[in-house]
């Protein structure tokens, strides 16, 4: 029964600290309270806990918590230590001078999705990702890639959730997803326009782990008015070139992985 509550109250802290990830920057004991479903007492123990521990900061300003040093200090050497993004930097960096537009770099994570980097486009009005924050699976060019070469029951799991939207132009429908899927898997890239940030549009390629289920993605994103169908014409085969490259460099050996190279994965 200990390793058993030893494991609930280990769970509970990381569902709290995973708060921080998707969610406002500043958050409350009700608010926190409420997300998990625990009560104000646990939630007070908790992050007494973890400001104890530098992993949340109170917020005078708030009357909230923050993610505190020691959590960003986790994050920075998570960041330092990634593989994907090691190997992805340089190629990212090569993608943005060939298109002038942002590039950037997802990894997969419980739950969804974070930006690990980005390489700025050098135009005065251009498109920037908040690194480090989790998005869902079913929202925008990024996602969709990699929900797309995800293995079918994970997909299932995904779509058959609750399907949040973040604009107005998110798409929520199971349906119209699974079709979306379909097309990626088709084409080998994803596009989208103002579905997880208004008036921004995206262009994206999966990116794939050695055993063809895909880690992350990468995309060439920008104003909507600048990355349109022209531009993502001549975006796509730089993008599928760079996304080749770096899953070669993880270890995929094939091309586009297969529906049963997914569900072995």
């Amino acid at each position: 029964m200990a390793d058993i509550n030893g494991t609930e109250a280990a769970a509970r802290v990381a569902d709290v600290l995973l708060l921080f990830t998707d969610g406002p920057e500043s958050l409350g004991v009700s608010a926190i309270a409420r997300q998990l479903g625990l009560s104000k007492a646990v939630v007070h123990r908790i992050l007494r806990t973890l400001t104890d521990r530098n992993l949340l900061a109170a917020d005078p300003a708030s009357r909230g918590y923050r993610l505190g040093p020691a959590s960003a200090a986790l994050g920075a050497r998570a960041l330092r230590d990634s593989k994907l993004r090691t190997v992805a930097m340089p190629v990212l960096h090569e993608l943005q001078r060939a298109t002038n537009e942002t590039t950037t770099l997802s990894a997969r994570v419980p739950g969804g999705r974070v930006y690990l980097d980005q390489v700025e486009s050098p135009q005065e009005i251009k498109m920037t990702v908040e690194v480090g924050r989790r998005f869902p699976l079913h929202a925008a060019s990024s996602s969709l890639c990699i929900l797309a070469f995800l293995p079918p029951h994970e997909q299932e799991a995904i779509l058959t959730g609750e399907l949040s939207a973040l604009t107005d132009r998110t798409v929520t429908d199971a349906e119209v997803l699974r079709a979306r899927i379909a097309e990626v898997r088709r084409l080998g890239y994803a596009h989208s326009v103002g579905e997880r940030q208004s008036g921004a549009a995206s262009v994206a390629a999966p990116v794939f782990g050695f055993d063809g289920t895909a880690v992350g993605a990468i995309s060439v994103c920008g104003p909507a008015d600048r990355v349109d169908d022209a531009a993502r014409e001549r975006f796509v085969p730089l993008l599928a070139e760079a996304a080749d490259r770096i899953s070669r460099a993880l270890g995929w050996r094939g091309g586009l992985p297969t529906g049963d190279e997914r569900e072995s994965a």
